[in-house]
């Protein structure tokens, strides 16, 4: 800041200052007029030259005193310095600078923790990206031999190859979903309708569409519901992409084996003590007990990644974001080699309503 700045800021208090020193010369002089007394030029004119010595000596210390801050101010606007400069800048003298620097570290730790979490949020998309990409080249690369195989033979298209043209098929369509239901997780608040569901019939719906997968990898799904236990608070859409979520886990962790027992998926819908409890249980692979802690984090696949080539490990952080923005509760317990369970917890309409309008 400029010595004409710094003045032309303070003019009102300097003007005030001087006619304060007029008011009290001429209440001293009509003080002394009865006695037939009056002051005298000279002294009139050192009293004013004290004053203003005395207001220059002020302001000329207070502007040293700032000149620092104010030039640094200055260097940042004038060259368009990063914000990061800020976090240098010298303190301040006067409490309103103290009070505006406070609030300006404030301001920055903010931007920089939102900051933190976009580049977070964008390595995530990123890495999800690749990670689809791979995926999905998988099933088009065997539609593609398939597809070649039937074309360089004059026999009829045999059944299996059909087969397995529909299951890469339904793995494109399971992918594509998943990555349009991840987009739209950032805009989650646009697209969400909580009513009375019937989570009987939501299950059941889903468990149809898998039905071809089921058949296929010889999972057997039987749903047991309590009475008085088939409705609950939520959104109808997105509860099926978490129930989706998790029967497409226990076919796709299913055990290669012929035992039926090795593949059953038991689904049931009960009373508990917070509201109405689904529980998801498998007697597929497992998970390891190093990795339950994890199953939760993005594109975490484990020990069952590197089994099954088609894990991605975002299914479950799916599940978990969706939950938490439903206002619903998901828990997971796993034997490694014995199979799963997946537990969500739906609150009665009063919990949810609060948690969701908080």
């Amino acid at each position: 800041m400029r010595g004409i700045d710094f003045i032309s800021d303070r003019l009102g208090y300097i003007i005030i200052y001087l006619v304060n020193i007029a008011l009290a010369l001429c209440v001293v002089e009509l003080a002394l007029q009865p006695q037939g007394v009056s002051l005298q030029t000279d002294n009139i004119v050192y009293i004013i030259i004290l004053s203003l010595a005395g207001v220059c000596t002020y302001l000329l210390i207070d502007y040293v005193r700032q000149r620092e801050y104010f030039l640094r101010l200055s260097g940042i606007r004038k060259h368009h310095e990063p914000m990061e400069r800020i976090s240098g800048l010298p303190v301040g003298v006067k409490k309103e600078q103290m009070i505006m620097m406070e609030l300006m570290h404030e301001l920055y730790s903010g931007c920089e923790e939102r900051l933190a979490q976009y580049r977070k949020q964008q390595e995530q998309h990123d890495v999800f990206i690749r990670q689809w990409v791979h995926q999905m080249k998988t099933p088009v690369s065997v539609i593609d031999l398939l597809t070649q195989k039937t074309e360089s033979s004059e026999e009829h298209v045999p059944l299996t190859v059909l087969q397995s043209i529909q299951e890469e098929n339904d793995r494109l369509a399971h992918g594509l979903d998943m990555m349009l239901q991840t987009a739209r997780l950032e805009k989650f608040e646009l697209d969400v309708h909580v009513k009375q569901v019937n989570l009987e019939q939501t299950i059941r719906s889903v468990i149809n569409e898998h039905k071809r997968a089921c058949i296929r990898r010889g999972v057997y799904p039987k749903l047991t519901v309590e009475a008085d236990v088939r409705f609950v608070e939520t959104d109808e859409k997105w509860i099926a992409v978490i129930i989706r979520q998790i029967v497409t886990n226990a076919i796709k962790y299913a055990k290669r084996t012929a035992d039926p027992a090795d593949k059953q998926l038991e689904i049931k819908l009960s009373k508990g003590k917070d509201g109405v409890c689904a529980s998801f249980s498998d007697t597929g692979i497992g998970i390891p007990e190093q990795d339950l802690p994890r199953v939760f984090e993005p594109f975490f696949t484990g020990e069952n990644g590197r089994k099954v080539g088609e894990s991605t490990g975002m299914g479950l952080y799916l599940v978990k974001e969706l939950c938490r923005k439903l206002g619903h509760r998901v828990q997971i317990a796993s034997i490694e080699g014995e199979g799963t369970t997946v537990t969500l917890h739906f609150p009665p309409s009063s919990v949810l309503h609060d948690i969701l309008t908080r």
